[in-house]
């Protein structure tokens, strides 16, 4: 910032896929069901008249193992579908930074020596080609 006062910073999620959102979403509210079965003692595969499975009956003797480790499991699940893992860098709407496609986040270094160098060829360009 001290180093380029005009230029305005902003930061936000890059949006995952289509795909990738429902199936975060997903996992939220499977995350919150789970848990609330778990707790409540409620055995849903009787209410369909299916066999109570072992893991389910397992649950109902550890509910707090199983509620922790329903929610941590939930969580990395979600957190991997809706993680995007970008670093885009625009300067006045143009991008000059990909990590989607270099594969890589710079060091401050390098994004100093991007900005002076997309700086100085503005400059450039607008004193070698003026507008008519």
């Amino acid at each position: 910032i001290q180093l380029y006062p005009d230029i305005r910073i902003e930061g936000e999620n890059y949006p995952p896929t289509t795909i990738n959102k429902y199936l975060g979403n997903f996992f939220s509210y499977f995350k919150l069901l789970a848990i609330a079965l778990v707790v409540s003692g409620q055995n849903p595969f009787a209410m369909l008249g299916l066999e109570t499975p072992r893991a389910w009956t397992w649950t109902q003797e550890n509910k707090i193992f199983s509620c922790l480790m329903t929610f941590f499991l939930s969580n990395m699940l979600e957190t991997h579908f809706l993680s995007t893992s970008a670093f885009e860098i625009t300067l006045n709407d143009v991008p000059i930074w990909s990590k989607l496609q270099s594969g890589y986040v710079p060091n401050i270094q390098e994004i100093f020596q991007i900005l002076d160098n997309h700086i100085k060829m503005n400059q450039v360009d607008k004193i070698s080609f003026p507008s008519l």
